[in-house]
């Protein structure tokens, strides 16, 4: 398994769109898959927040996580994020979601972010908790209960 960025494989930013709208898509008013797609245009980056990891396997795109600023609007001064992580159904249970996690974790601190964050709607932290990932409170963000952690990158 090697990791790149969407940047350098821009041919999967449609079927990133579609894992993103099938996984997310109902919970976020007035999206589309189009939505989706022109949204990561955003994410084409290689030096700079935001941008998508992706995780290839033989040649195939079996993952991603996404580096992005200000994910929950309820938290203004939290910047930095982790989100999208993602795994295709197959390559689940694999690791291939720690080693994606682990990977961005590299790339943020690379870049200068010294504290990350993120949400999950596993309420005991789930693979992250594993990871080192702290909890910090319980919220319902757009109508979903989820968990938001931080890690310091620093360390």
């Amino acid at each position: 398994m090697e990791f790149i960025f969407l940047a350098d494989k821009v041919d999967a930013k449609w079927q990133l769109a579609k894992w993103y709208f099938e996984q997310w898509g109902d919970i976020i008013e007035e999206d589309s898959l189009e939505l989706f797609n022109q949204k990561l245009d955003d994410y084409l980056n290689r030096d700079c927040i935001p941008l998508v990891i992706l995780a290839v396997d033989a040649g195939n795109v079996i993952g991603a996580a996404q580096l992005k600023y200000h994910e929950m609007s309820i938290f203004p001064k939290r910047a930095h994020w982790l989100g999208g992580v993602y795994v295709i159904p197959p390559a689940r249970g694999k690791h291939v979601a720690s080693a994606l996690v682990n990977q961005a974790e590299s790339i943020a601190h690379g870049l200068g972010v010294s504290q990350l964050y993120l949400q999950t709607e596993a309420l005991d932290g789930g693979l992250y908790a594993g990871l080192g990932w702290q909890g910090i409170e319980k919220v319902n963000y757009r109508g979903v209960d989820v968990l938001v952690m931080s890690k310091a990158l620093n360390q």
